[in-house]
């Protein structure tokens, strides 16, 4: 059976750079052509060209990415994930910053391999998680302290124009629409009305 080798390239965001992905996966073997790539958030597995990567898998494939986390970071998701591949649809995995650990091309002919990969991805999907908790935690916990010392997030309110007092009146008279008061002062409707509410 001729062995197809797939790749798979994930960034979270357009800042991020493919290129180190896709240099391990070609120097690994995958050909250019077999390498799916796209920018998509790694919480979930919702990504189109991944499902249709997986999809198209056949039994005897081998799926190559750059290391776990470009799989996804949801510790349950990942695990189902690498189940559905391996087990479901009968390819291969490897990750290649954690070779030989994570390679099931062997599962067939060593069951203590097959068995070494699968406590490995248990342990680090947990430590993955476990860090973007973390994370999370982390990052609400300094906001916190931060609004304690007095910083502001969000948006810097809008100063009021100098002919803001002079444009109210008008509007006040009925000299003037809402629209025409927003006009003159170089703000939206709703901007100016929540101007006059907080007056």
């Amino acid at each position: 059976m001729d062995v197809r080798l797939r790749g798979y390239v994930r960034c979270s965001t357009r800042e991020q750079c493919p290129d180190r992905q896709i240099l391990a996966l070609r120097g690994f073997g995958v050909p250019e052509e077999a390498i799916v790539m796209e920018m998509k958030s790694g919480k979930n597995f919702e990504r189109p060209e991944y499902q249709k990567l997986v999809k198209n898998l056949k039994p005897g494939d081998v799926l190559v990415i750059d290391s776990l986390d470009r799989l996804g970071r949801d510790r349950d998701a990942l695990v189902d994930e690498w189940r559905r591949i391996t087990k479901e649809k009968g390819a291969d995995m490897v990750v290649l910053d954690m070779l030989p650990l994570l390679d099931t091309r062997q599962k067939e002919h060593d069951l203590t391999a097959s068995f070494v990969a699968d406590l490995v991805l248990q342990i680090l999907s947990y430590v993955s998680e476990k860090e973007r908790l973390l994370n999370r935690e982390r990052s609400a916990a300094g906001i916190v302290a931060a609004k304690q010392r007095g910083v502001k997030f969000g948006r810097k309110p809008m100063e009021l124009p100098a002919n803001f007092e002079e444009v109210r009146e008008a509007w006040e008279r009925e000299e003037i629409s809402t629209s025409e008061a927003a006009r003159r002062l170089g703000v939206s409707r709703p901007t100016f009305k929540r101007w006059i509410g907080k007056i």
